[in-house]
């Protein structure tokens, strides 16, 4: 890449700025200029202020120096750490450490790349500032390449209102989401003590339905050759529930209104013949039952609420086991029964903000590790973004706080954390909090995020 000098004239004042000739067919770099998150393309991480050392760091809002303001100097562009006056990003040899705006160092060239990334570069050479394959956690200067991409995340979003109730598609939906939405203490057995204690959500299966529940977190297991739901383990547990009665009660609520969406997770410890024995014995199962393999979604993208709700295709099924899993053991692959890999089709964050009690971790990173961050997309095909909030042990009290603030970790933490809106809040005892996790979904729902950012 050549450097060419640019006069830019304002008035009677000329400012000269170095700016980059890009190679035929890349457009020149459309820098933002508001406070964005340095993200990693590969791994998801932020580029954050370690004690003057640059680390890549989990997304954490605003709560761990990971903001930065690009701003234009002759030469290229500063990147000013947003809440830490008069730091910049700079280097020192083949480290990234942070300096005072101005030092040797803290001016970068920054260039457009593919898929609305950008390189940031030492001006007039080929060294980057990249991620490292050996360690997730380095930032440094590198050559070029995906480690050596980074998103200039915008720390806040700009919307859009939500597409017509005829246009919108799945992927720009949000549902609410019962964490072990079956450890409820209504419906039955579900743990044995102490852990049958501590209920994750305080209504039955039917009840969460009629609520507005419309995402179902299961974990299943093999008793007597079928699969039932229990916290943990199975041992102990006089009588638990069987999958296939939470799934009968899921399509007979769906049967009565068309116009209605379920998602179930399951937390699946079945073999496949197990499961898709239960999953045979569920009447009317197949008549709603969606299959997004089936219909080119990862090629033509989701299709739209009004096309699932036309066709009666109202219930998903993704399981967290992976194809590889079942291959090595044997088993034949669930998606051959309607079952989906979840990790073929959506992202996740890690599922714990930490104990029952006590402070809470609100980072937001991918429950897969660096190897499927939560910024995974393309062009034709957004998997789905599944925001977990809860914490280690359901103590009410915890969710209710917890609860209230979840718009806010999902707007400004989560949200640019995976680079898309949340489609599924999953949360302990959803009846509690103020706003309600039914008054976040409500909220979620009125807009979707501009594009181009």
């Amino acid at each position: 890449m050549r450097l060419r000098p640019l006069r830019l004239l304002c008035g009677t004042a000329a400012l000269a700025l170095t700016l980059p000739v890009l190679s035929p067919g890349r457009a020149a770099a459309a820098v933002p200029v508001h406070p964005v998150y340095l993200q990693n393309y590969a791994t998801g991480l932020n580029a954050a202020d370690s004690g003057g050392a640059v680390a890549a760091h989990h997304p954490k809002g605003n709560e761990d120096h990971q903001q930065w303001t690009p701003v234009a100097v002759d030469g290229g562009y500063r990147l000013q750490n947003a809440d830490e006056a008069g730091t910049c990003l700079g280097r020192s040899g083949a480290s990234a450490v942070t300096a005072a705006c101005g030092a040797e160092g803290t001016t970068w060239t920054i260039s457009t790349d593919a898929g609305g990334t950008y390189t940031v570069s030492v001006p007039g050479t080929f060294q980057y500032l990249t991620g490292s394959s050996a360690d997730p956690g380095a930032v440094g200067l590198g050559s070029t390449g995906d480690l050596a991409r980074w998103y200039l995340t915008p720390v806040t979003y700009a919307t859009t209102g939500m597409p017509s109730a005829d246009t919108r598609t799945l992927d720009q939906v949000t549902f609410l989401t019962a964490h072990n939405a079956f450890a409820n203490g209504a419906d039955g057995n579900f743990a044995s003590f102490p852990v049958s204690l501590f209920p994750n959500q305080n209504y039955g299966v039917s009840r969460q339905l009629s609520d507005g529940v419309r995402g179902f977190m299961l974990d299943d297991y093999t008793v007597s050759g079928r699969a039932v739901l229990c916290h943990n383990s199975c041992d102990g547990v006089s009588s638990p529930v069987p999958l296939a009665t939470d799934l009968q009660r899921i399509v007979d609520f769906l049967k009565g209104d068309s116009g209605r969406f379920v998602t179930v997770f399951l937390e699946d410890y079945a073999s496949s013949d197990v499961l898709k024995s239960s999953l045979a014995s569920v009447n009317g199962l197949n008549d709603v039952l969606y299959r997004p393999d089936q219909e080119g979604v990862a090629t033509k993208g989701w299709p739209t609420m009004a096309d699932l709700a036309a066709r009666g295709k109202q219930l998903l099924i993704f399981s967290d086991r992976t194809r590889a899993s079942d291959t090595a053991n044997g088993w034949a692959a669930r998606d051959t029964f309607g079952v989906m890999y979840q990790r073929e089709w959506t992202v996740e964050n890690y599922w714990s903000m930490g104990a029952g009690l006590g402070s809470s971790d609100w980072s937001c990173y991918s429950r897969w590790g660096t190897d499927r961050p939560l910024t995974v997309d393309s062009a034709a095909f957004h998997p789905l973004f599944v925001m977990n909030h809860f914490r280690d042990y359901p103590i009410a009290s915890t969710a209710e706080t917890d609860n209230g603030k979840l718009q806010n970790r999902a707007q400004n933490f989560c949200t640019p954390a995976a680079r898309k809106k949340p489609n599924y809040l999953a949360v302990d005892r959803y009846d509690l909090g103020s706003p309600t996790p039914l008054g976040t979904v409500g909220t979620l729902n009125t807009y979707v995020l501009a594009s181009g950012q």
